[in-house]
Order: C-alpha cells, then structure tokens, then sequence
C-alpha cells in the first residue's frame, strides 16, 4: 500500500511539473515596422513596457466594425494607464477604404495596413477579427479569434497592468 502511495504521488508530481513547464512557455509576440496613413511607423519593439492590443481587423468586417467602439472606450479609460491599441487592417483596398472608415468610426488609436506577410508572422489565422493581447515584456498574454468583449479585455488589462 505504502509502495502504491508512493508512486502515485511521484507520478502526481511529475504531471503537475511538466503541466507548469508547458503553460509556463510564453511566446514572444513578433515584432513588426508598419506604417500609419499620416507617415508615423508604428514598431512593436517601441511598446515595451505597454500593454498592447493587436487587432487584425477589415471595414468589411461586421464584427470588427462591432468590437471597435469598445476599443474606443477602453483606450480612453486606460491609454494613461500604460494600454496601446494597434489596429491592423487587413483591407485589400488599402488606405482608400480603411482612411474614410477610421474617419467614420472615430478611430482614437493607431491603425497600420497589413499583409499575408504580418498574419503568417502571428500564426497564420484564417479568420477575423483576431486579437492579441501583448504584456509589458513583449510576450502574447493572449489571443482571441472572433469579437472580443469589453469586460474581457477590460479583466485581462487589470490583471496586466498591475
């Protein structure tokens, strides 16, 4: 019995410790130079010591069009707090359909153009609108694929930006 105990409570060890070591491996969000309509690059590397929202987002988009009044509002409350958005549009079309939507959104924070390039560095996902969510180190906190909530992300920033 004594000996049954004793395995079971080496084995219980060793799956909690490689279970640590897996969900303790963060990955390193990589870094990109991408450019703003007005000229400004925008580089990852800059942000550090920000949390940071990466949102892979198109006009065409109903639920990115839906999620960015949230992001909106939550840079506002927390931009002074150490928060960054990037918005990254995925639009064929380029500037000549993301510049009159930011204007008609009232886009408060940083969008760039991306490129088959910038998904495949992130992942390769197929669908969006996809968020990461950067620490202040520069490791993904996060990621969610499809409209990201307020009170979501408004609970990953608190326990981020402590």
């Amino acid at each position: 019995m004594k000996r049954s105990l004793s395995i079971l409570f080496v084995l219980t060890v060793f799956i909690i410790s490689i279970s640590a070591s897996q969900t303790s491996k963060k990955t390193k969000a990589p870094n990109f130079s991408l450019q703003t309509k007005d000229g400004e690059i925008i580089e990852l590397e800059n942000l550090r010591g920000r949390v940071v929202l990466i949102n892979f987002w198109a006009t065409w988009c109903p639920p990115c069009r839906a999620e960015i009044p949230d992001f909106i509002e939550v840079y506002n409350s927390y931009k002074s707090k150490g928060f960054e958005i990037i918005g990254i549009a995925l639009d064929g079309e380029g500037w000549v359909k993301v510049a009159p939507y930011m204007k008609e959104a009232k886009i408060n924070y940083p969008v760039v153009l991306g490129s088959e390039n910038i998904v495949r560095q992130y992942g390769g996902f197929n669908s969006i609108p996809t968020s990461f969510i950067i620490d202040k180190k520069g490791y993904v906190a996060g990621v969610q694929t499809g409209y990201l909530p307020k009170e979501d992300l408004i609970k990953k920033l608190k326990s981020l930006l402590k």
